[in-house]
């Protein structure tokens, strides 16, 4: 969420600022804006929609200038309002910034600098950065200082990036993604590397509590207390760069489709650190798992695996929860982090919390260069590519192969994983959508879904909901087959779809009663399973296969359910409403 980018350099920066801002449009926004220094004068426009819609009807990218700013906002404080929208302009105009991530004790700086007379025009905790730092440069003419002045004052998680009227371009890093390119014509600074990698592959990656200052002469980097600080150029993968949705007509079918691979593929590049989580797994004391969303539903079907197959005992908790939980971590102690972009805020709180109290970390993550991996003692990549679809898909299934892996480790190959068949099984799959696609038909007036599974399937049922919710913002729900007659049988009517997930195996019977139960009430049944039954309104087949590996098959029809019906309901399954690829505040 939140992107943010500045450009200083020999070319004409509107154009690259706004091409940057629409690679990473998958982080989720709801306006944008740009700022350019032309003639010592800063010019700036901003509107709310998406990146094209507002450069059509402003042209954000016919700006004049060689330096900018841009920005594609995420609503936290304020409203959705061009006002709100980003940059922001100091009261003088002098300087403009873009922010990511909240300042907690903005309220309290805001009424400081009103006293003094700055002027604020938004509702946002973001101006504050603009106008105390205008007030700092008033009083040092001096941007290094007004820089250390201004992050001393500041409370909070955040990413920024000002331009000043005299074309210097600065920024500052605390607990957000900021990373600088290196170009042979330019510089740039950006919450992405995809907002430049079209441009150079060439990164500096800022550590927390540092800010950087460009100008003509050049780059330096500085602690917040005004320190010099050396980094190194690290070369960043250029298939970063290539983000298309080729022939596809959304990237969320593309990353649906792309999964026979991913699940080969994932952390087929880190198989020493795979190998290394296996020993520091089996001789920790306590074992914990966090994910938020779809990572959380990874980190219940692992719990499930390691508790059967490998024996080994594990807790899964969801990210925002660990403050608020009663653990036991300590030096004996692991987490296991699970996150597609290592930037989730929620699940770097987690890992602080665990580090305070000297437990180990190991991410389970698919940006090799995130935050979360500086935070680690061990990272194993997901190495399925960038996924732009906001909807997890690809990292879902890569997440449990590596899962999977770990557990089948654990347990000497008792588990009997296959991935070769289970890649085989979900081409099946993807073959033929044409049934998919009827079912998600009858689901365009439909109000409520429900999805049962019993045992490892109710994980599944559960992110089976959560797919449904975000691409098709019909009311979805899981549920433990066996809890029916506990409440939820009182919803069941002619109204609802059922989505029950029953392959053959241990499960089956005892949900087939379930689905019984339901058809009486009168509700559509939609059956997931390699068995056919007359209890099914509607059947999707998935192949047979190893009773422990139909998690890993069992997700994808619903995948494509959700991303049809999403079609039908005339929602973008890409984008959805008030969604982010990247929750980067709390």
């Amino acid at each position: 969420m939140c992107s943010i980018i500045g450009y200083l350099g020999d070319g004409s920066a509107a154009p690259i600022l706004v091409k940057g801002l629409k690679r990473m449009e998958y982080r989720g926004y709801d306006s944008v804006g740009v700022a350019t220094i032309s003639g010592n004068h800063i010019t700036l426009r901003k509107g709310v929609g998406k990146v094209a819609e507002v450069n059509n009807a402003i042209k954000l990218d016919m700006l004049l200038g060689s330096v900018g700013i841009g920005h594609t906002r995420w609503a936290t404080h304020g409203g959705v309002t061009e006002t709100n929208a980003h940059p922001h302009p100091s009261s003088s105009g002098e300087v403009a910034i873009v922010h990511n991530g909240i300042i907690d004790n903005f309220e309290e700086l805001k009424k400081e600098l009103q006293q003094k007379g700055y002027v604020f025009k938004s509702e946002t905790d973001s101006e504050v950065i603009a106008n105390l730092l205008q007030h700092n440069f008033d009083q040092t003419k001096d941007v290094k200082k007004s820089m250390i002045q201004t992050v001393s004052s500041l409370k909070g998680n955040y990413a920024f990036v000002a331009v000043f009227e005299d074309g210097t371009l600065t920024a500052a890093r605390f607990h957000e993604p900021l990373i600088i390119g290196v170009g042979k014509n330019g510089y740039f600074i950006s919450s992405d590397v995809l907002g430049f990698i079209e441009h150079t592959d060439e990164v500096i990656y800022p550590d927390n509590r540092e800010f950087i200052i460009i100008n003509l002469n050049g780059i330096q980097f500085f602690d917040f207390d005004g320190n010099p600080v050396q980094h190194q150029i690290t070369k960043v993968s250029k298939e970063l760069a290539d983000v298309y949705k080729g022939d596809y007509a959304h990237f969320t079918l593309k990353e649906i489709s792309e999964q026979p691979d991913t699940i080969l593929k994932a952390g087929e590049s880190t198989r020493m650190e795979l190998d290394l989580t296996t020993e520091f797994v089996k001789h920790a004391k306590n074992l914990y798992l966090t994910g938020s969303g779809t990572s959380y539903n990874a980190a219940l079907v692992a719990k499930h695996i390691f508790s059967k197959y490998a024996k080994i005992k594990i807790e899964s908790i969801i990210s925002s929860e660990v403050a608020h939980s009663p653990n036991n971590f300590d030096q004996q102690s692991i987490l296991i982090a699970l996150s597609q972009s290592g930037e989730s805020a929620d699940v770097l709180e987690a890992v602080k919390i665990a580090q305070k109290e000297g437990a180990k970390i190991i991410s389970i993550v698919n940006i090799m260069t995130s935050s979360l991996v500086q935070s680690s003692s061990i990272s194993i990549g997901l190495n399925c590519g960038p996924e732009i679809g906001v909807a997890a898909t690809k990292s879902f299934t890569a997440q449990l192969s590596i899962l999977y892996k770990i557990a089948d480790k654990l347990c000497g190959g008792c588990i009997g994983l296959d991935l070769d068949k289970v890649s085989t099984c979900v081409t099946k799959i993807l073959s033929d959508q044409t049934k998919v696609q009827d079912i998600a038909r009858n689901l365009k007036t439909i109000s409520d879904i429900y999805v049962l599974g019993r045992g490892i399937h109710y994980a599944i049922a559960s992110e089976a909901s959560l797919k449904l919710k975000e691409l098709t913002y019909i009311h979805a729900e899981g549920l433990p087959g066996g809890e029916l007659k506990h409440g939820p049988l009182a919803l069941m009517d002619s109204n609802v779809f059922v989505i029950i997930i029953n392959p053959n195996d241990s499960t089956y019977v005892d949900t087939l009663a379930s689905a019984h139960q339901i058809k009486a009430r009168g509700a559509k049944i939609i059956g997931i399973s390699d068995k056919p039954n007359e209890v099914y309104d509607y059947w999707i087949e998935i192949p047979e296969i190893n009773e422990a590996l139909f998690p890993l098959i069992e997700i994808i029809p619903i995948q494509l359910l959700a991303y049809y019906a999403a079609l039908e309901k005339d929602t973008d399954p890409d984008y959805p409403r008030n969604l982010a690829k990247s929750v980067t505040v709390k």
